[in-house]
């Protein structure tokens, strides 16, 4: 079942999520320095290897990351493409929700924050 929502509030949704992905982003380029310090002071393998797991698991949401942000572009080009097409009272009609998109969205930043938290748990056991 479909959601609509008004072109304005997709909009204002697909903009936080660009932002969200590029913070996440960032806590990336963090996240992966720091790991590249403690292998470097630290070569036990119980050091490396969830090290190893981590660098994976970053390049991994990079990926995802990548596609989720062209897919919300995609998204916002056609909120623009159905703007042009009828450019009155755009800011009073309600078009369907990209549910696959929202769930997506949801779901890395559930799988994100998991992985955050055991990162953090890692970093506590290592430093």
């Amino acid at each position: 079942m479909s959601t609509q929502k008004y072109l304005n509030d997709i909009h204002k949704e697909n903009t936080q999520w660009l932002k969200d992905l590029d913070f996440a982003k960032d806590e990336i380029k963090t996240y992966r320095n720091r790991l590249g310090e403690i292998t470097q002071k630290n070569t036990k393998t119980e050091v490396l290897a969830p090290a190893e797991h981590f660098q994976n698991q970053f390049i991994l949401h990079c990926e995802v990351i990548d596609g989720l942000k062209h897919d919300i572009h995609a998204e916002e080009h056609k909120i623009v493409e159905n703007a042009k097409a009828n450019n009155v009272a755009t800011d009073h009609r309600k078009v369907d929700e990209n549910s696959a998109l929202v769930n997506r969205m949801q779901r890395f930043d559930k799988i994100w924050n998991e992985l955050k938290t055991e990162y953090k748990e890692y970093l506590g056991t290592v430093l």
